[in-house]
């Protein structure tokens, strides 16, 4: 059978796909998953899971038009336009109303 392993370098970050171990059964996975991705103290901590309980999920289907989630999203140019020219007329009013 054929597990994956997924390693943490450091507490606190997230955990990563190391490779795959063969193994005949969890508890030599867990073995083998030590002493290829461990024993040099390069992780802190491993997950192992049999790779048939993996799912892929392929479709992300944006049922709230929550478009945010991409970078392209956010329509921030045009705020930060809208900005200057608010703070533009702000100064002008400003400086009108002082001299």
């Amino acid at each position: 059978m054929i597990y994956e392993v997924f390693r943490q370098e450091r507490k606190g970050q997230a955990f990563a796909h190391a490779g795959s171990v063969e193994a005949p059964n969890e508890e030599f996975a867990e073995a083998y998953a030590r002493e290829q991705y461990g024993r040099r103290g390069e992780s802190t901590a491993l997950w192992i899971a049999p790779r048939d309980s993996l799912h892929e999920i392929e479709d992300f289907v944006d049922e709230l038009g929550r478009n945010y989630h991409r970078v392209d999203g956010y329509p921030l140019k045009e705020k930060l336009g809208r900005a200057r020219e608010l703070a533009a007329k702000s100064a002008d009013a400003l400086s009108a109303g002082s001299g």
